[in-house]
Formats: structure tokens, C-alpha cells, sequence
């Protein structure tokens, strides 16, 4: 990271200081991991270019950034990013980051340990209202443009944040069990989480652990096991196998699969509680 930091130094930062409008103006954000960047994309629109920080397919916890986005993070009129989450992240931020920077656990504060608040769509939408208020300081003439985008995600988030509380009111089950405790939001939908690993994938568990979830397992009828995207299959499908349990995937939105249009927040939130309706025996509403 220390030569990322003696390189970026010698690229010449002109006007970071000011606004660092691309060459048809718009302003120049960086977002340290997908739901960040996406809501910087429908908050901003087409007066903003997004640069995301983690590549389709790559789980964020342990990102290390390239030398280019060291770069665009040095140019950034905003900088939004989950301090905590991305540490190698925190650190270019701290070295480099010439703009406005928005710490998402400023404006919407964590529970706990768990850093994956977007989960909660009432959450991530709040970081939106503070992306809109950033970009309306930065961009004054289109500051109205951005309120009315901000409103309009407040509104779509809204709506997956009913399906859920509707979705999940009426089920045979409440518990899950994943494969690190990437879910603990979903406790105001009354879904408990008992994770296979801790709140990174790479944990690894206990003998003494897998025992316990064996037994709670059993105690709780659980029929499905779920995995992650991102992460490895390999625990959760080796104890579905031991149990004879079926799995499936929950998402935790920390990143997409590709860029090909295909698939966005609010797709992959209702692919995960169209999973969980299944695998709990809930009534649909």
C-alpha cells in the first residue's frame, strides 16, 4: 500500500481541492463497495460518474485497491465508504482522499459488530439522503434534481422494506442458518441468524460450534442451509450434506456477480426474500 501512497503523490491532483468535473461535467464520485456505489448512481444520476472501488465478483472485506482507483479515489469531489468494513480502503482514504468524504456510519450508525446495515432498506435509504445533501453542496444547480432522485430511491427502498415485514410476518420458521453473519438486520423482520462462520467468510468454525448448529438444527426443523454468493460453499454444503438439509443462496449485496445489467439491489433483496419465504414456510401475503 505505501508505494499505491508514493505514486499517487506524484500524479498531478490539480483542482481536487475544487471540483473535479470530468470532461462533460460531471461530478466525480468513489464509492468504496456496491450498495454505496449504486446508490450514489440513482441519487446522482446524470450529473454524477461513479467509480466503484471492488469489482463484480470480488468479496470487499479484504479489497486491496489498484493503483487506478487509488487515483480516482485522490480525484473524487465525494468519497463514500463504510469505515471499518474495507480497511485497505480506510487507508487510502486517509492518505489520499482530497474531496468530501461520507462515512455511512456517521449518518446511519451501526448495530453492534454487524456492518452490513444496507440490508435494512430504511437504513440505506438515509445514506441516500446524505448523498443527495453532499452532492447538493458540491453541484448547487442541480441540488433539486438530486433531492427528487433521493426521494424517489427513499421510495423504492420503502417498498422492498413492506415486502419484507409482509413477506416474513407469517412463517413456520424464524431461524437461519448461513453462512456468516452477514444478516443480523433482519431481525426487525424476526429472523434470527445462526451463522456457520463469523461476520467475515473466511472465519473458520469450531468443532464445538458445528455441534451446537447441528443441535439447533434439529431442535428448530430447519430445512435449508444457505450459502453466499461471494463466498465459499464449501462448510455450508458439506453440513447440508451431513444432515441431509437442502441448500440454497442468500445474497448479502456486498457486490454484484457482473456488470451486465442483469441484476441490482433491489432484485437481488427480492431474490432473498423469496429464498427465506421458502426455506421458513411462510405464508405468502
Amino acid at each position: 500500500m505505501r508505494w499505491l501512497v508514493a505514486l499517487v503523490l506524484v500524479v498531478p491532483l490539480t483542482g481536487c481541492a475544487a471540483l473535479a468535473s470530468d470532461d462533460d461535467g460531471r461530478v466525480q464520485v468513489t464509492a468504496g463497495f456496491y450498495p454505496l456505489a449504486w446508490v450514489a448512481e440513482r441519487v446522482g444520476g446524470p450529473y454524477v460518474r461513479v467509480t466503484g472501488l471492488t469489482d463484480p465478483g470480488v468479496e470487499p472485506h479484504d479489497i486491496e485497491p489498484t493503483f487506478a482507483r487509488t487515483v480516482a479515489l485522490a480525484r473524487a469531489d465525494l468519497v463514500v465508504v463504510e469505515h471499518g468494513l474495507q480497511p485497505a480502503i480506510d487507508e487510502a482514504v486517509e492518505q489520499n482522499a482530497e474531496g468530501r468524504v461520507l462515512d455511512t456510519t456517521t449518518v446511519s450508525p451501526l448495530d453492534g459488530d454487524d456492518p452490513h446495515f444496507w440490508l435494512d432498506p430504511e437504513r440505506l435509504a438515509v445514506v441516500g439522503d446524505a448523498v443527495a445533501a453532499d452532492l447538493a453542496e458540491l453541484d448547487p444547480p442541480h441540488a433539486a434534481a438530486y433531492a427528487e432522485n433521493a426521494a424517489a430511491l427513499h421510495a423504492d427502498l420503502d417498498a422492498v422494506d413492506r415486502e419484507f415485514t409482509g413477506g416474513l410476518a407469517d412463517c413456520e420458521r424464524h431461524v437461519i442458518v448461513s453462512s456468516h453473519d452477514a444478516f443480523g438486520y433482519w431481525a426487525k423482520y424476526g429472523i434470527e441468524v445462526a451463522p456457520v462462520a463469523g461476520l467475515t467468510p473466511d472465519a473458520e468454525p469450531t468443532p464445538a460450534g458445528i455441534a451446537r448448529l447441528q443441535q439447533l438444527i434439529r431442535d428448530e426443523g430447519i430445512t435449508t442451509v444457505f450459502s453466499e454468493r461471494l463466498a465459499s460453499k464449501a462448510l455450508t454444503d458439506t453440513l447440508a450434506r451431513d444432515l441431509g438439509l437442502r441448500t440454497a443462496v442468500l445474497d448479502p449485496v456486498e457486490g454484484l456477480t457482473s456488470e451486465d445489467g442483469s441484476e441490482n439491489y433491489l432484485s437481488l433483496m427480492r431474490e432473498n426474500l423469496t429464498a427465506l419465504q421458502e426455506a421458513n414456510g411462510c405464508t405468502l401475503p
